[in-house]
């Protein structure tokens, strides 16, 4: 039987003359060579890494443009790059057949965690000039992606009682055997442990015990519910699957027209409470527009962050158990209101710029006090509750204001001189709640199942950021290919 044969490996000329000829016109490869070649790294912040033989450092183009390559093609370790770099012919092509070993490799990417961000902005911005960004609706979305850190190496206040009651028992265990070997009166007989060996693993549990007696120290000094030892940023997070995982909190804002990512933030916030309003106004911020709709779910359901999206020209549509949700936003004198007949949906608002809150009624809710085990500052004003006619109709958590604040932030001084307040009965569009999942719910399933980047490979919030920065900036750069065609986006690069 006749076979397809291919060319002799020992024949001279195996490959044509030019690396060139292997990338086709359409590969993503010359779009990301291109970018990257455009971009000025100096005013973005992106630098060399230093070289301690003394050899010339890499180009720092020729890094970035690795570390791109690789989040595109589900390679984002630095020892998977080096090995790439040395047989993939595109990353020969794209970086010249350069071979920086790992440790250089990993080190660019250390060396740039606060400015890689830069880059995935300045993207946004060349994609938001090309007219891909609607620039109408926003959808804020946060998600869960797996810390480097164990569930093992996390720790709570009932974990690390668990966990020195069981020493306790240990300990008295091995000091019952040592008395019975004193006491034995057979001589000949050996026992389990020698004496020293018992005093030695006593001294080894009596450190454990002191470490964790440590860390619930540590714990109530800083009012935090759990530890974590490989990452300390890192916290244990509910999953939507029920369960539970040693996590990042990860926000997005994405764009209704093509879903592409606007901007995102990395933090350890368990939940999304109080985080609508800073990506809503950093969404706002990035696309350089005057008013924006953003839709988000039931979990952003905070009155004062309802309130400051309004205050920043942001229209909020957010879910939640009410059809509508009466409360009072500051405003000029102009244009304040007399509260309406009383809505007992109505929410308390935090005016952070005046250190001070406002309930549905208008009236002023003073600081009290913090509540360091929780992080949580107390606004209210009894006076006003006991003068309020509808104070019988007012549930007791409307009477007060809580709201997630660190203690160094929480002041019992404030400002409320010609505060006015206008009263807003919001009520979200449906249609665009409905909208909200397959706007971003799309990115952070291609994120996790195609690009493979359903885990962090870096520790602290720092790096992560720097790491999503280039994730986020591949799945924009691999769905604009799609959308445009390389072709097209290349011709838009070098115009």
């Amino acid at each position: 039987m006749r076979y397809i044969i291919g060319e002799d490996r020992y024949q001279k000329i195996m490959f044509p003359d030019l690396i060139d000829e292997y990338i086709t016109a359409e590969n993503p490869v010359r779009v990301l060579d291109a970018y990257v070649d455009n971009l000025d790294l100096v005013e973005l912040g992106i630098g060399a890494t230093d070289n301690e033989t003394g050899r010339p450092p890499y180009n720092p183009k020729d890094m970035l443009k690795l570390f791109i390559y690789g989040y595109l093609n589900r390679l984002r370790s630095s020892r998977k790059l080096e090995t790439e770099s040395q047989r993939n012919v595109e990353l020969m092509w794209l970086i010249n057949k350069l071979s920086p070993d790992h440790k250089t490799i990993a080190e660019f990417r250390r060396n740039n965690v606060k400015t890689l961000k830069n880059v995935f902005l300045d993207f946004v911005k060349f994609c938001n000039g090309l007219g891909l960004y609607g620039l109408v609706l926003a959808a804020v979305d946060g998600s869960k992606f797996k810390a480097v850190n164990s569930k093992e190496n996390n720790f709570n206040n009932e974990k690390l009682d668990d966990k020195i009651h069981r020493i306790d028992d240990k300990i008295e265990q091995y000091l019952s055997e040592l008395d019975q070997n004193d006491n034995n009166e057979d001589k000949d007989t050996v026992p389990k442990l020698t004496k020293e060996e018992i005093e030695a693993v006593v001294a080894e549990l009596q450190t454990r015990k002191e470490t964790y007696n440590n860390m619930k120290e540590q714990l109530q000094e800083t009012g935090q519910t759990q530890i974590s030892t490989t990452d300390p940023d890192s916290k244990r997070m509910k999953e939507a699957d029920g369960g539970s995982d040693i996590c990042f909190n990860v926000q997005t804002a994405v764009d209704d027209k093509h879903k592409l990512i606007i901007d995102y933030e990395v933090t350890n916030r368990c939940n999304d409470k109080n985080l609508l309003a800073p990506m809503a106004k950093s969404a706002k911020d990035v696309l350089g527009v005057d008013e924006l709709a953003v839709t988000a779910d039931t979990g952003y359901f905070v009155a004062s962050d309802l309130a400051e999206c309004i205050r920043n020209g942001i229209t909020p549509h957010v879910s939640s158990d009410y059809e509508s949700v009466t409360f009072c936003v500051p405003t000029t004198e102009e244009e304040a209101t007399e509260p309406a007949e009383f809505n007992n949906t109505g929410k308390n608002v935090l005016i952070e710029d005046r250190n001070v809150g406002v309930c549905p009624m208008g009236n002023v809710l003073y600081p009290q006090k913090y509540l360091k085990s929780q992080n949580i500052a107390v606004y209210r004003n009894a006076q006003a509750c006991k003068n309020c006619p509808h104070k019988s109709e007012c549930t007791t958590n409307n009477r007060r204001l809580t709201v997630q604040m660190p203690e160094s932030e929480f002041s019992t001084e404030y400002n409320d001189e010609n505060l006015h307040f206008k009263q807003i009965t919001y009520a979200p569009d449906k249609n665009l709640l409905r909208k909200r999942k397959e706007i971003v719910e799309h990115p952070f399933g291609t994120i996790k199942q195609s690009m493979d980047s359903a885990h962090c490979l870096l520790k602290g919030i720092p790096k992560v950021r720097a790491e999503f920065a280039l994730t986020f900036l591949a799945y924009n750069m691999k769905r604009v290919i799609n959308i445009v065609g390389a072709a097209g986006l290349l011709k838009a690069i070098r115009g």
